[in-house]
């Protein structure tokens, strides 16, 4: 019997030995194209599943879950932080979600435990791209969060935008106004092409493309010149930071040509892309925005006025002026377009840490 015993305890140390070793030597592949062995996933999954319950059995509801006021509060930030990973409604993939194992549930499809959602996003999971939202948002926001899942399945498309509209401001969000993350009257369609009510290019958010509204426009920037003038201004000194301006040329060159590889490989992981007063991440921008940029601009005439360099601290400030004809839904558009990038230096060179975007119509009698 103990040489039994003896024997039995050999044969585990030497499997814990034999599986550390194997593990030690990184024949195991952790590429996330390489999904687990089939026992590996069963494994994870009932360990994640148990955990969860587990601990989020003593999380009690709040009895304002059902507040449209908060329910709106959490469509923003759910638009904001949440849609370019578990997706939205009429929303198939995104630049990001293919290259995430395992895949996050489609979150517009599948309705939660709002104990156990609450548990989730607050303290995220392990070895997972679901990150621990508890240490920079506090419960009230997470449970905003957690009472826009409820309603999420089942919404159509425009539900969904018209929520996402309504969002109010947040001090940890980018402005949240009508034309905000896929809102109703934002410049993209979210579906590579103009959507009925606006143009669509970069830095044109919240004009209104709708024939008076871009007629009342014009008639203003006519009235208002100086103002007008005063707006590009700052276009830059021209301390000049030649191989950052070749990076924003090699920018608007991808848009212009419909290359998403290549304008994307120019951006920073951490990039932040404000346009129209609203601020996006690189997955938001890839997921909706970029195809309907790419729509616009494959058609657009772009006469580039000015291109100016600087360095500000240790990072390059590039300004490109160009004046942009095209059109949207039979109507003739035409503006003058600012588009500001910040640039930080790597070993591979120069790449986009931040883009701004704006625009207003031409000055009457110029750019014809």
């Amino acid at each position: 019997m103990k040489n039994a015993l003896i024997v039995l305890l050999a044969a585990a140390l030497a499997v814990v030995l034999g599986l550390y070793t194997w593990m030690w030597l990184g024949m195991y592949d952790m590429g996330a194209d390489s999904p687990h062995w089939k026992a590996t996933v069963s494994m994870l999954t009932m360990m994640r599943e148990r955990s969860i319950e587990m601990h989020a059995a003593s999380v009690t509801v709040p009895g304002d879950i059902n507040d449209p006021a908060v329910i709106l509060k959490g469509a923003g930030q759910y638009a904001a932080m949440c849609a370019g990973c578990h997706l939205a409604p009429g929303v198939s993939d995104s630049e990001i979600r293919p290259g995430l194992y395992p895949q996050p549930p489609n979150l517009s499809q599948v309705r939660v435990d709002p104990r156990q959602a609450f548990w989730v996003i607050k303290h995220g999971i392990k070895m997972s791209a679901m990150p621990a939202w508890g240490f920079s948002h506090d419960d009230a926001t997470i449970w905003s969060m957690v009472a826009f899942l409820q309603k999420l399945p089942g919404m159509t498309p425009t539900e969904y935008q018209a929520n996402v509209a309504k969002a109010p401001p947040d001090e940890d969000m980018g402005p949240m106004d009508p034309g905000a993350m896929m809102g109703g009257g934002h410049a993209h369609d979210h579906g590579g092409a103009p959507d009925a009510q606006t143009g669509s290019m970069p830095g044109m958010s919240g004009m209104d493309m709708g024939g008076a509204g871009m007629a009342a426009s014009a008639a203003g920037a006519s009235a208002d010149q100086h103002g007008h003038d005063e707006a590009f201004a700052d276009a830059g000194r021209a301390d000049g930071v030649p191989a950052a301006e070749v990076v924003a040329a090699d920018f608007q060159s991808a848009l212009q040509r419909g290359d998403r590889a290549a304008a994307l490989a120019l951006l920073a992981p951490r990039v932040r892309i404000r346009e129209g007063g609203e601020t996006q991440d690189r997955s938001a921008y890839a997921g909706h925005h970029l195809d309907a940029d790419i729509a616009f601009l494959k058609t657009a005439q772009i006469t580039l006025r000015e291109r100016r360099s600087r360095m500000q601290g240790a990072q390059a400030v590039v300004t490109s002026v160009s004046d942009v004809h095209g059109g949207a839904h039979g109507k003739p558009v035409a503006v003058r377009s600012k588009e500001t990038l910040t640039l930080t230096r790597t070993g591979a060179g120069w790449t986009i840490v931040a883009v701004d975007w704006t625009s207003a119509p031409l000055p009457v009698g110029e750019g014809t």
